[in-house]
């Protein structure tokens, strides 16, 4: 199928745990869609950001689901806090009840990208029945920082929660100056920091990660650029190693940044995604 040239996005809100107002974009094919792709973005980021992708994956004929997470984006709550994951998987799991209540009988998949990778694997521990398959990019599982200071941010968090801990460089998301200088033009990401508390919610979502990857059964694809400096491709290659799926797959990217389908080359990484959702489904 060809790629539509511009795909109409649907907005709208709807409420999630706490009654926070979550933004949700939608886009639709013309036709009948073959399946499902929800999206959940990480850290500097929000679905907006998604357009390129939404509309790819439109032109295969999928019809595409993309919340803000709270507190991001276009969503309410306090900015950029959360004391527990498993708020964030709440917004989720509420795009995903939209979905498939408007598409039913549809296989569903879920893509994650960085900590909304972790924010989605927490998702799929407690809910793999829901979904058809997992696919995870530039998972942050592990990120480049010494054991001793992630510790140290789980105390902060309970001395200063709001503090603000972590600032990323939107230069190290994607080699491309274009993409680059949209991100730090876009008053949704402006003076993003992740407070002290948001860090122990994903530290802590790391640590149970890593006691149940074993748990994950459903089908997993895991992509990661072998030049990413926001999270550690390792965190990856663990995460397939553990994973209690027969069916995942790795896919390294040598040379790329944190955001491969915002990065040079995400056209490849894109088929990759289409070809692996194509194989998954239903015969």
């Amino acid at each position: 199928m060809t790629t539509a040239a511009l795909v109409p996005v649907k907005e709208e809100d709807f409420d999630s745990s706490g009654k926070v107002r979550i933004h949700l974009r939608s886009w639709q094919p013309a036709g009948a869609p073959r399946a499902v792709v929800v999206l959940c973005h990480g850290f500097n980021a929000h679905a907006g950001l998604y357009t390129w992708p939404a509309e790819q994956l439109v032109g295969d004929g999928y019809t595409v689901y993309a919340p803000d997470l709270r507190g991001r984006g276009k969503s309410e709550g306090e900015r950029f806090y959360v004391d527990d994951v498993a708020q964030y998987v709440d917004d989720v799991a509420g795009a995903i009840k939209i979905a498939k209540s408007r598409h039913p009988g549809l296989p569903v998949f879920l893509f994650g990208h960085s900590a909304g990778g972790v924010v989605s694997a927490i998702y799929v521990l407690d809910h793999q029945a829901e979904l058809a398959g997992f696919i995870c990019e530039d998972f942050a599982f592990q990120v480049p920082a010494p054991g001793i200071a992630l510790t140290a941010l789980k105390q902060i968090a309970h001395i200063a929660p709001h503090l603000p801990t972590l600032k990323l460089r939107n230069e190290d998301f994607s080699r491309d100056p274009e993409v680059v200088a949209r991100l730090n033009a876009d008053p949704l990401i402006a003076h993003e920091a992740q407070p002290a508390a948001t860090m122990a919610a994903l530290i802590l979502a790391d640590e149970r990660l890593k006691r149940e990857f074993s748990k994950i059964t459903l089908p997993v694809l895991i992509l990661h650029g072998t030049a990413d400096k926001v999270t550690v491709p390792h965190g990856s290659e663990y995460f397939h190693e553990t994973a209690g799926s027969k069916d995942k797959t790795l896919k390294l990217y040598e040379g790329h940044y944190h955001d491969l389908l915002a990065d040079t080359g995400k056209e490849t990484v894109m088929a990759d995604f289409k070809n692996w959702l194509g194989a998954h489904l239903p015969k």
